[in-house]
């Protein structure tokens, strides 16, 4: 603590090991914390440690971290526990900019968003309480500002140059990590704490010898026009300097004006990032309160439900039981995490009062309409808000990237909780004697009920975004993933498919969708405030397809000693369950150049 209070002050690369790893191990505990596996946690945090000329090996478990960082003169071990697990996936995607906002300031370039300004704007902004907002509002100035020059280009040529310069990597992480390899301290083209905007203007007085080629290059972005700078520009080289002064160099103007300021300044007047700047963000960042009330989790969770149960095949009255259940369950599982009371407890409580309330639902309607009393499986329903998604699934992906004690670990979590829930399911069902035995047909038509199906996975996976604390453009990207692979996968497995295939596909389907929707964002052909993070798309698009009913009816009859049957459901829930993270592994695969190879 002395060497890190030391350094508080200073530029982080001139910081010594402790306070480097400070900064690494603060990243991951956070990253873990929201909720994403082990192989992510990683990443980022050797994503944070290469500009700093720092190795870390870590060790990554469900609630731990034991990281062994050294700068190749001195060595440091830091663990990190945390009292229990959760999802935050608002947090998971501003640690993205902030990483990309390190980077950037350390001369490394972004990793994970191709314009690098929405990053350096959100982290200005973190104490604003709607960050999308934030990254909207910036990310519509920035494309003003784009019109506005790109307008100003007479020639054909002049175009052409813009679009090159604004054109994305195919690849920009390993890019990235490419520049970054060449500009570590000690070769040539070493830049150490380097802001972003004046890397390139560095390059090219290292290349054109001296003062004047800066002076030129600084001259060129601040008035003259694109047609001067494409005739000095003649060889490969100096291209692509201009396309990176492009990119990089142009400050916003408006509302966001103030926080670019050093843009365009000479090194002189130029800062890194010191320590003190990095934990100050990484702070805001830790201590943001839900973007959702308890109240308002609730009612996301209650249409999350109520969509749930129509589309495994239930009518109104089982909707409406649901949604009730639901909704009281997991606003009383809200407030009772503000106490940090233990999980299984509070899964165990909340569970049972879902299932009361909706079953107490259906006896208020049965009244007045006795059909009501016939519906036995709703409650089954009004448990589905527990299910652990995302530790079910990264559990998987951690699998997939060898990491087997941290894949089993959560594997063993996700147990734990199905355990307790159906276990409370099943006690209150044999109180007030219920007997479930699936839904009855609805008897719509095939179109209509494809409809139907696309608008309530679309509610439904939006209610598992609001619980996963997704800001809401996140929420509906998610949605609209989700819309699509879950219909597909419904429609299919009326066709014959088995649904553990149907499974697989949507997953897969669900994998490429994120990817391709999050390379479009790199390439300008959305908006660059819509880069979210694949995990935070793909987890709540396929949530509504894990087998809450199969998992059920086997503790059912497993209470009821019938073993035979209780092994069958369990099986079925088994091979489903497996299949969802094997489709998005597979869709990582075909996507994703570090997971295609094993390096």
């Amino acid at each position: 603590m002395e060497d890190i209070e030391r350094d508080w002050d200073k530029p982080i690369t001139e910081a010594g090991i402790a306070a480097k790893a400070s900064v690494i191990v603060r990243v991951g505990m956070l990253d873990l914390g929201a909720g994403t596996g082990s192989f992510r946690v990683r990443e980022m945090m050797h994503r944070i440690a290469y500009p700093l000329g720092v190795h870390v090996r870590a060790d990554v478990n469900l609630t731990d971290i034991e990281a062994a960082c050294t700068d190749g003169h001195d060595r440091i071990t830091e663990v990190v526990d945390l009292p229990t697990t959760g999802v935050n996936t608002e947090r998971i995607w501003l640690l993205e900019h902030f990483a990309d906002w390190f980077n950037v300031n350390l001369g490394t370039g972004s990793m994970y968003h191709s314009r690098t300004e929405v990053s350096e704007g959100l982290m200005q902004h973190l104490d604003q309480r709607d960050a999308s907002q934030v990254s909207a509002d910036l990310s519509k100035q920035l494309r003003k500002e784009r019109k506005g020059i790109k307008g100003n280009m007479g020639s054909e040529a002049q175009r052409e140059l813009w679009n090159q310069a604004t054109e994305a990597d195919d690849d920009p992480v390993l890019d990235a990590l490419e520049h970054a390899e060449q500009a570590r301290p000690g070769t040539q083209d070493a830049q150490t704490a380097r802001p972003l905007d004046m890397r390139g203007i560095d390059r090219a007085e290292r290349e054109q010898g001296g003062q004047t080629g800066r002076e030129a290059e600084y001259h060129a972005e601040r008035g003259q026009n694109a047609q001067s700078r494409g005739e000095r520009c003649d060889d490969a080289r100096e291209r692509r300097i201009a396309r990176r002064l492009e990119r990089t160099q142009r400050p916003p103007k408006g509302e966001y004006a103030s926080h670019f300021d050093h843009v365009g300044q000479r090194p002189e007047h130029r800062r890194g990032v010191t320590v003190r700047q990095a934990h100050e963000r990484l702070d805001m960042i830790e201590h943001r309160k839900p973007l959702y009330s308890p109240a308002f989790a609730g009612l996301a969770s209650a249409c999350a439900c109520a969509a749930f149960v129509f589309l495994l095949g239930g009518g109104p009255y089982d909707m409406i039981g649901a949604f009730v259940g639901a909704g009281l369950g997991h606003w009383l599982r809200r407030r009772m995490f503000v106490h940090h009371l233990n999980q299984f407890f509070v899964t165990f409580v909340c569970v049972s009062v879902a299932a009361l309330a909706c079953t107490g639902m259906l006896r208020l309607i049965g009244l007045f309409d006795p059909v009501a009393l016939q519906h036995d499986t709703a409650y089954i329903g009004a448990m589905l808000f527990v299910i652990p998604g995302f530790p079910m699934i990264t559990g998987g992906l951690d699998m997939a990237k060898i990491d087997f004690p941290s894949g089993i670990q959560r594997v063993t979590y996700v147990l734990c909780i199905v355990l307790i829930a159906t276990l409370a399911g099943w006690m209150v069902a044999s109180i007030v004697h219920l007997n479930p035995q699936g839904f009855e047909p609805l008897g719509l038509s095939p179109v209509i009920e494809c409809l139907l199906r696309m608008v309530f996975a679309f509610i439904g996976v939006w209610g598992f975004s609001v619980m996963f604390n997704s800001p809401q453009r996140m929420c509906l990207v998610a949605a609209v993933i989700g819309m699509i692979t879950d219909t597909l996968r419904l429609e299919i497995v009326d066709m014959g498919v088995p649904a553990e295939a149907g499974a697989f596909i949507g997953a897969l389907l669900a994998g490429l969708l994120a990817s391709a929707w999050r390379s479009s964002v790199r390439r300008g052909l959305l908006p660059p405030h819509l880069g979210y993070p694949r995990i935070c798309l793909t987890v709540p698009s396929i949530v509504i397809m894990v087998p809450g009913m199969y998992m059920y009816r086997a503790m059912f009859y497993l209470g009821a000693f019938d073993t035979l049957h209780a092994l069958d459901w369990a099986f079925r829930a088994f091979m489903v369950i497996i299949c969802l993270p094997i489709g998005l592994v597979m869709a990582r695969v075909l996507t994703d150049k570090s997971w295609r190879y094993d390096v």
